[in-house]
């Protein structure tokens, strides 16, 4: 008779499940039930092996999953599992740290800094340290301090040239961060990591009392590990510890924030065991997993599985081609009300995209098409902070009397105006009842602050005076946003943090701009004079726009954020070489390798139906150019996928030139120019309009030509 514990366990997982005390390596395909075979290991080492439970150690990478797995472990031995040592890598190290504070050199209540608290002290230090913050970024500081703290390596380990200046800089603020912290009694969370692996490493009696206690180690997702949290499992192992590790090399896809794919491979050379391949997946039809095991192939150095399900074939992959990024938002919200149709309820579909970026078009067509959304794990396209910001600035621009924008972008980026400054303005506009505008040409008459606080005002008033400047009428609405957000500075203020976080910032700030241009031309086509007062008031009734918070609701995610999710219905969006994969995958055969991970996950987060669309033409980062299908596309079997067209007549929907279409007319300057009309081009021949912008002679149009393909050309162009 089977025993209870593996009741509706595959044969691999009782493999997993009923292994001997050794070590082993559950490498755990994408939906195969990783997290019952973590669950049930965990029952029968107690139940069948007589293992203590504080004997125990088991590592996750979320508070979420460490719960999940603590209330099925107590509902398996129907006890309660507080014995166990079971949460995350930082949970646990600070459990160690709360133990042994004498040890490991701190207060008895010591506090824990948040990545917000710590960037704040990296602040306060810079500042002491009279540090130009455009040179010596804060949030440059802080990655520097937590990417060493990563590779275990305090500020007088580094080695640094005597010479280099900059560097020894970025060292002494570590230095003097370290410091603080410890004058304070605090900690933040790499130091918890760290700290706790120092207090292993450097007291013997210590480490051998954990070795000897944890004879069971079980660490999950281990295929994102970093360098440091490789290292504090290791001290903790002994000759007498097993280690069982589940993980799935094909789903590592944070290296960009520290997590090494090769630590999945180092675990087997250190701990050496055999491989238990969990197959079987339980969530995705057999049609979807063909084309993710024929995608992730391409990978080289794969530790090697494919995936299969004994369910249905299911449906093929639909792929779309669409003309641009709105084309591809409609065509998502036309096929969800198709969906909705069928049955599916809004929270079964998810839509997931490889940039933020990408949200905003998305955003408005479900907002048109009355279709409830959710940004998972992410804010509103127009409620980012630095859409905000940008925002802000293009508000002043049009009126400098806005004290809320104002106030929101005085000293941001930071140019030296403190709540001393702000406060003082704050008063004189109040007495006078005048705003704060009005209060600082005031001051700057009269000359009442200091020379330095008076100085970086004077900076910040001249700057609004030539913000206002690029709203005069001869500019266009959309160079007029692109210009002044550019001399805000705000996009060198985030190229300037160098993180990946920063960089997305700055592609939202881009996507800001062809918001511009999307609503210029919206306006144009209805025979309106767009202005940027009017885009402004637009995004404000978008922001503010009730968009429905109930639970049935479309979910929208990064690539990233969906990990560890599925749904019955997904749209990969933005498949196209650049985008997905992006553009420094091109110079980079690791990075590319990590993109076709993504790819795979994506993919094998749908469970019934999967959509892919890619736009043969997409403004993205402000500028629109032709685009080439993604390379991953062709790693699809091609019996797999079933291209989809329109069903109803739409002239934006899909253009092809057909041959028996009579020549085009040679149109003039003064013509009506309209989407997806053709047209004869004097040197390139016949064309059809995708875009416009502008009208009349000083219109621009993009058009795509039979012979030389897509190009912007100036409407007086076809006078010459």
């Amino acid at each position: 008779m089977l025993h209870p514990l593996l009741t509706d366990l595959n044969p691999m997982q009782c493999d997993a499940v009923t292994a001997p005390p050794e070590h082993f390596l559950v490498l755990a395909g994408a939906g195969s039930g990783k997290t019952r075979v973590l669950v049930h290991r965990m029952a029968w080492l107690v139940q069948e092996l007589g293992v203590a439970p504080f004997h125990i150690l088991a590592v996750t990478f979320t508070n979420k999953a460490a719960k999940e797995i603590k209330e099925r472990v107590e509902h398996l031995l129907n006890i309660p599992a507080d014995g166990l040592w079971l949460g995350t890598f930082h949970g646990i190290a600070h459990r160690l740290l709360r133990i042994h504070y004498e040890a490991a050199k701190l207060p008895q209540n010591f506090a824990v800094l948040d990545s917000d608290d710590q960037l704040r002290m990296i602040k306060r230090i810079a500042k002491l340290m009279n540090l130009d913050d455009k040179n010596y970024e804060p949030r440059k500081l802080q990655n520097f301090i937590n990417n060493h703290k990563e590779q275990v390596e305090r500020p007088d380990q580094l080695k640094i040239n005597e010479r280099d200046f900059y560097k020894k800089t970025f060292q002494e603020v570590y230095r003097q961060y370290e410091a603080l912290c410890q004058q304070n009694g605090c900690v933040d969370f790499t130091e918890l990591l760290l700290r706790s692996f120092e207090l292993l490493r450097d007291h013997a009696n210590i480490r051998e009392l954990y070795q000897q206690r944890f004879r069971h180690i079980l660490v999950d997702e281990f295929q994102d590990t970093n360098t440091l949290q490789y290292l504090w499992l290791k001290i903790l192992m002994s000759n007498d510890n097993k280690l069982m590790v589940v993980g799935d090399d094909d789903q590592s896809i944070y290296g960009w924030r520290g997590a090494k794919i090769e630590n999945i491979h180092k675990v087997q050379k250190d701990f050496p065991g055999k491989i238990i391949r969990l197959e079987q997946n339980y969530r995705s039809t057999q049609n979807i997993l063909n084309a993710a095991n024929s995608v992730i192939t391409n990978n080289e150095g794969r530790l090697g599985k494919e995936l299969w399900t004994e369910g249905a074939v299911g449906e093929p992959i639909y792929l779309y081609a669409a003309f641009n990024e709105l084309d591809e938002a409609r065509f998502v919200a036309d096929r969800i009300h198709e969906l909705q149709r069928q049955g599916y309820s809004s929270e079964q579909v998810a839509i997931l995209y490889r940039a933020n970026a990408q949200s905003r078009v998305l955003e408005e067509a479900l907002l048109q098409a009355r279709i409830s959304y959710r940004v998972y794990g992410g804010q509103r396209f127009f409620d980012r902070a630095e859409i905000k910001n940008a925002l802000a600035y293009l508000r002043l621009a049009m009126n400098a009397d806005d004290d809320v924008a104002f106030e929101r972008v005085l000293n941001f980026p930071t140019r030296g105006i403190g709540d001393r400054s702000l406060t003082f303005l704050r008063d004189s506009a109040k007495q006078k009842q005048i705003s704060l505008w009005q209060a600082l040409k005031d001051e700057l008459q009269n000359n009442i602050l200091g020379a330095r606080a008076g100085n970086a005002l004077k900076e910040f008033y001249y700057l609004l005076l030539e913000l206002h400047d690029m709203t005069s009428s001869e500019r266009s609405v959309i160079d007029q946003a692109d210009t002044i957000i550019k001399k805000s500075g705000l996009i060198e203020h985030y190229e300037a943090e160098g993180d990946d976080v920063s960089q997305g910032r700055n592609e939202n700030l881009n996507e800001l701009v062809n918001a511009v241009g999307e609503f210029v031309y919206l306006q144009q086509k209805e025979g309106l004079t767009p202005s940027l007062s009017e885009f402004l008031a637009h995004a404000a009734l978008e922001s503010s726009t009730d968009r429905a918070t109930e639970h049935d609701a479309v979910q929208m995610m990064t690539l990233h954020s969906a990990k560890g999710l599925e749904f019955p219905c997904v749209f990969l969006v933005g498949f196209e070489d650049e985008l997905f994969p992006a553009r420094a995958a091109d110079e980079d055969p690791t990075r590319l390798e990590e993109e076709r991970r993504l790819c795979y996950v994506g993919m094998t987060r749908a469970m019934k139906l999967l959509f892919i669309s890619y736009a043969e033409n997409r403004r993205l980062y402000a500028e629109s150019k032709a685009h080439t299908p993604s390379r991953f596309l062709s790693e699809i079997p091609k019996a797999a996928i079933t291209p989809l067209r329109m069903q109803h007549q739409n002239p934006r929907a899909r253009y092809q030139f057909s041959e028996a279409t009579a020549k085009a007319p040679l149109f003039t300057p003064s013509s009506n120019f309209k989407i997806g009309q053709m047209l004869q081009h004097p040197k390139f021949g016949e064309g059809i309009v995708l875009n416009q912008e502008g009208s009349g002679e000083q219109a621009r149009l993009q058009i795509k030509f039979r012979e030389v393909g897509v190009k912007w050309i100036m409407a007086s162009f076809f006078a010459q």
